[in-house]
């Protein structure tokens, strides 16, 4: 482990943001991680994933821990179903194509989500009708402060719509090392009915899709609205979907009759994001190099050099407009490093 000093973060976080970070370090085993956290003479350390659901509004005093474990593991199996572990460093896609390979059923839909494996309970990562948690079994945290090891199962874990434990009062507390799953073998539950998913099949001809071809039409869908970060930086979806009561939707309803919509429960609805913001004109939008994506409203972007304060300042901007227009309080998605 070695700890370098005046590191630009740019390539370490999807939105392209050029951070420096006074100290940084690759952590490349659980030893090197127990080793960072013992260094007592760097008392604010930052934990640095994939970089994928972050936006850095300043340069990072202290040190900064990249998360670079490896490895994919099968725990057990029986005739329906394997258990896989995954280490925390290992990108996401590669993983679901990797699962993909072998036939295993479950992470079809959440093809071509940015990031690594470590950070997605953190967020329950989701797409496409479904979620992280659908085929979550626990996953194993360093305790930052006595840095040993420690399972949350499911339950532990307090899901919620892009939300987790790990951002409520686990915040901080704990790094997560490892994922497990469980996956289908066989009979796999395909879920084509969310969002476009049967149009793309239906383009490509397909009629009895496989885990495979849901994964391509994901991924066809994601590629058609969401920009790739390499190409234009940014974090995906910025803001969450809302989800308002019953009480509330149908107020809204009546000024928005056409207004999209999703039933979650028999008592509450959720509402589009990117729908609200499109309303407010901000769809296109550019304000020097921070701006809104022309397909998608749900994405901030930058265009080049936009600082982290400039993006944090239009998504304010956007989540005054929403609220002012609607009713309606929209709140980020992504960590705000502030």
């Amino acid at each position: 482990m070695h700890i370098l000093n005046n590191i630009s973060l740019r390539p370490y976080n999807t939105f392209g943001i050029d951070a420096q970070a006074e100290h940084f370090c690759e952590i490349n085993g659980i030893n090197d991680l127990k080793k960072a956290l013992r260094l007592h003479e760097y008392p604010n350390k930052l934990v640095l994933s994939g970089g994928s659901n972050m936006l850095i509004t300043r340069d990072i005093q202290g040190l900064v821990l990249h998360i670079n474990l490896k490895g994919i593991e099968l725990v057990t199996e029986d005739e329906d179903h394997v258990i896989i572990r995954v280490m925390a460093g290992e990108n996401w896609h590669q993983f679901v194509l990797w699962t993909l390979d072998r036939d295993y059923g479950g992470l079809e839909n959440l093809s071509l989500i940015p990031g690594n494996t470590g950070t997605a309970p953190i967020q329950n990562i989701g797409a496409y009708g479904v979620e992280l948690k659908d085929i979550f079994v626990s996953c194993e945290a360093m305790d930052r402060a006595e840095q040993g090891l420690i399972t949350f199962y499911r339950e532990q874990c307090q899901f919620g719509y892009r939300d987790s434990y790990f951002k409520n009062e686990g915040k901080d507390k704990y790094i997560i090392t490892s994922v497990t799953f469980k996956l289908s073998k066989r009979n796999h539950k395909l879920n084509t009915t969310y969002g476009t998913i049967e149009d793309e099949l239906k383009k490509e001809g397909i009629v009895t899709p496989g885990i495979k071809d849901i994964s391509n039409a994901v991924v066809a869908i994601r590629k058609s609205k969401l920009p790739d970060p390499k190409v234009l930086g940014n974090s995906g979806s910025f803001f969450k979907n809302p989800v308002v009561t019953s009480k509330e939707f149908a107020i809204f309803m009546v000024d928005y009759p056409n207004a999209p919509f999703y039933k979650v429960s028999r008592d509450t609805y959720k509402i589009p994001a990117g729908w609200l913001i499109e309303q407010c004109g901000f769809k296109g939008k550019r304000y020097g190099d921070a701006g809104v994506h022309k397909d998608q409203a749900l994405v901030l972007v930058n265009h080049g050099n936009a600082s982290g304060k400039e993006i944090l300042h239009l998504a304010n901007r956007i989540i005054e407009a929403v609220h002012q227009k609607f009713g309606i309080q929209i709140l980020p998605e992504v960590n705000i490093i502030k």
